[in-house]
């Protein structure tokens, strides 16, 4: 039986007792890890990896995942609709006897929306409160920083990585990180991370965008229930600002030198599989306005809000 070192990372977890387990689950898992060393695992067998940088963006998202009410908004509200079911199903096919890589599963949004009976599904995350709600799912349950993953390379058929690049300080880096575990013929996945030029807001469009933030919290939308809720909430996205976000020529770059045939697809969240025939559907207004005073074309594939990438690792 594997034993593991006891770590005092990150402050903000609940300490667990540090125990000695083997599960079949856990089993599975042991012939992925590059490295056990300074891991814990506790009477929850939840896997925890020391993390060296505990930025603000990382413990931003430790707190806010981990929030038990904060957590359970975000997963009643966030992806879990027919439509982004269809896109990602049409995207990744079925998940069954496959080995599924979750990387900012938070708690367990896209298993619980796309269902399947993966051979292995690992949810990797920040939050240790997150993790728990993902493994009640299913998932098998890693805490790891996503810049430096303790996996072996090449091992999993699908790695999502869903409404989180925008969350971490390099998106550049996890997402290079994500690649290297997936296998020649894999898929490589991510989503409903913001488009850069779709949130380039300037002038009256950024005065607009500024303004929201009241406004949200005077009609409680869902994660700006409160003043609390709303700060934490926007400290996690570190990349969801005017001018920043993921762009088309950032997935060529990093993943093309590693091996992946790249597509990405400009989507407004309206559409299905649609998104993969050059439809790109019509944001809310409210965007479209910001947009229009901003000078960006509300009705151009730049200004989709989400720009969705699916990569295959080449065989060869």
């Amino acid at each position: 039986m594997a034993k593991f070192l006891f770590t005092n990372f990150p402050s903000l977890f609940i300490k667990k007792e540090v125990i000695t387990i083997k599960t079949a689950e856990y089993s599975t898992l042991q012939l992925y890890l590059a490295s056990n060393i300074g891991a814990d695992v506790d009477a929850k067998s939840i896997l925890t990896y020391p993390i060296s940088n505990e930025s603000p963006a990382i413990e931003a998202n430790s707190y806010y995942f981990g929030h038990p009410e904060w957590a359970k908004n975000y997963f009643e509200a966030c992806h879990r609709n027919d439509i982004f079911k269809s896109r990602w199903q049409a995207a990744t096919g079925s998940w069954d006897d496959k080995i599924i890589v979750d990387i900012g599963c938070g708690p367990g949004n896209i298993f619980a929306t796309l269902g399947g009976k993966p051979k292995l599904l690992i949810g990797v995350d920040v939050s240790y409160g997150g993790l728990e709600m993902a493994q009640s799912l299913g998932y098998t349950p890693v805490l790891a920083d996503a810049h430096n993953l303790p996996f072996v390379s090449g091992f999993a058929d699908i790695v999502a990585v869903n409404a989180t690049l925008h969350h971490c300080d390099q998106m550049d880096v996890v997402l290079a990180e994500a690649a290297r575990l997936v296998r020649p013929g894999g898929i490589l996945i991510t989503d409903h991370d913001p488009h850069r030029s779709a949130w380039n807001f300037q002038g009256l469009g950024m005065w607009l965008w500024q303004l929201r933030l009241g406004l949200y919290r005077f009609i409680k939308r869902g994660g700006h229930a409160s003043a609390a809720e709303q700060s934490w909430g926007l400290a996690t996205e570190v990349h969801h600002r005017p001018g920043d976000g993921v762009t088309a020529e950032m997935f060529h770059r990093t993943l093309e030198p590693l091996g992946f045939t790249v597509k990405t697809y400009p989507h407004n969240h309206q559409l299905g599989t649609e998104t993969f025939e050059g439809n790109y559907g019509q944001s809310e207004w409210k965007y479209r306005f910001a947009q229009l005073l901003s000078g960006i074309n509300p009705n151009s594939s730049e200004a989709a809000l989400s720009l969705m990438c699916v990569a295959t690792r080449h065989t060869e």
